[in-house]
């Protein structure tokens, strides 16, 4: 089983380890495209509309302008340690096994493509719908290239957003997780899709099944590990759905 992350805005202010190395990285083939996003980015951050172009408010640009321009020279950390918003919080990964969700989780960035949690990098601001001059929208970048790099084995738990999505359709088996909450009205079930606490709930389920050692080939297996683990859940279609109370 694989499971797919999206990156979190929200990181950690700093690192304690060696400058970005990018030879060190997983999937060393990504590396010409996380080089020329790199200049890229690096060109952008010197621009006055920067904040515009990257999609930053008033109260961001001047922190994430100046990471994004030490990314060469700060000092990194692990993955693992790196993004701190709600769908970490809930993955909390300092309870888990370390090789077993290494093995497991795939977090995908607009800059770098695709990561491990091992992998070492500095704190940075790119999120995956921006588009970077000159090189463009940074899904439609990284979809020819993580087609070529990725070859995953076994069940994929596709637990990422919609641009982080876009860059790279895993092939079958896989399983994308929806999050609903479902209230009576009128004696009727009535399901929204929710947005906060969406992320809490895929930390949660990855940190469930991680926890639990579970190992699903197939989406109905996932649907029974899942509920297994307490949690409501159906199938539908290539989706799994989880169901939060009112």
């Amino acid at each position: 089983m694989h499971i797919l992350l999206p990156p979190s805005e929200k990181k950690a202010t700093g690192g304690d380890g060696p400058p970005l190395d990018l030879a060190a990285l997983s999937l060393p083939e990504l590396n010409p495209t996380r080089e020329r996003l790199l200049a890229a980015l690096g060109e952008v951050c010197l621009r006055q509309d920067a904040p515009a172009l990257l999609g930053l408010s008033a109260g961001q640009a001047d922190e994430a302008l100046a990471r994004n321009q030490a990314l060469r020279s700060a000092a990194t950390l692990p993955v693992a340690r790196l993004y701190t918003g709600v769908l970490y919080d809930n993955l909390d990964l300092a309870t888990l096994d370390p090789a077993a969700a290494a093995e497991q989780i795939l977090v995908f960035s607009g800059l770098w493509g695709v990561l491990r949690l091992t992998d070492r990098i500095p704190p940075y601001r790119l999120a995956m719908g921006v588009s970077l001059p000159p090189e463009g929208r940074l899904a439609a970048i990284w979809r020819p290239v993580l087609k070529g790099a990725l070859d995953l084995d076994g069940l994929v738990v596709d637990m990422r957003s919609g641009p982080y999505a876009a860059a790279w359709k895993p092939p079958r088996p896989a399983v994308a997780v929806r999050v609903f909450r479902e209230r009576i009205l009128g004696g009727v079930p009535k399901r929204t899709v929710v947005s906060h606490m969406a992320k809490a709930t895929r930390g949660k389920v990855a940190h469930d099944l991680i926890e639990a050692g579970a190992d699903p080939r197939t989406p109905e297996e996932l649907l029974k590990a899942v509920v297994d683990l307490g949690h409501t859940a159906e199938l539908n279609g290539p989706n799994l759905d989880v169901i939060l109370a009112a």
